[in-house]
């Protein structure tokens, strides 16, 4: 990997940057108190993250609409802990929940202090499957605003990452050539293996430590690393 020549990083937002399941809870705890008081956050939580993964999966590669996506995360978790709810109640925790997610600023340890690090150096940038408006109130919310010269969303360029054409909309918008530039995410399809294929070089955030070593995939496990490569 050729890492001289990176004028520009890419960076994934939710589970990357933003602790997409820390403030989750802290969004299911807040509806759930209020109207589902006998739902404990934590158990759903452990249910709902690996649903909410695997719909996500889904709408990336377009085998699933927004909609779908808002609706069945739901639906699974609380089919998969018996609980019985009506679709009404589970469009209203999905208005909810979307209202109070992005106001949650809990970042992964270290996010900041790598930010910091590597804003006088380069040039920052992120690129999301996320929804525009949502993201960037995820964005103000935790302070991570001042750091990107550019956000690139899946709305803006018609499609999702893995597909090619989300990073050539990020790098024209950046004004910058692929060469110069590097993905930085936990997906490794969507942000590594699809950064790759575009002819980016690309990093792998994978805190948790799923996946399997690849010889050509650069791992980190904790965002201080960045510093001791970038």
């Amino acid at each position: 990997m050729q890492l001289n020549t990176i004028t520009d990083i890419f960076f994934d937002l939710d589970h990357t940057l933003w602790d997409f399941d820390k403030n989750s809870i802290l969004a299911f705890d807040k509806i759930f108190k209020a109207h589902h008081p006998t739902i404990n956050t934590l158990q759903f939580i452990e249910i709902y993250a690996p649903i909410n993964q695997s719909c996500w999966k889904l709408y990336q590669v377009d085998k699933m609409t927004h909609e779908e996506l808002r609706y069945e995360r739901l639906r699974q978790s609380f089919d998969a802990i018996n609980y019985t709810i009506s679709d009404k109640e589970i469009d209203s925790i999905s208005h909810d929940y979307i209202e109070f997610l992005p106001d949650n600023n809990q970042l992964f340890e270290g996010a900041i202090e790598v930010l910091d690090y590597l804003y006088p150096k380069y040039q920052l940038h992120i690129i999301t499957n996320g929804f525009a408006e949502v993201q960037q109130r995820k964005m103000y919310h935790s302070g991570l605003e001042k750091y990107f010269q550019t956000i690139t969303n899946s709305e803006m360029a018609g499609v999702k990452k893995p597909h090619r054409t989300i990073f050539e909309y990020a790098i024209s918008l950046a004004s910058v050539q692929k060469e110069n530039a590097i993905m930085i995410g936990d997906c490794i399809d969507a942000d590594v293996r699809g950064a790759m294929a575009f002819g980016m070089q690309a990093i792998l955030f994978d805190e948790k430590e799923i996946h399997s070593p690849e010889e050509e995939i650069m791992v980190i496990k904790h965002l201080l690393e960045l510093k001791n490569i970038l």
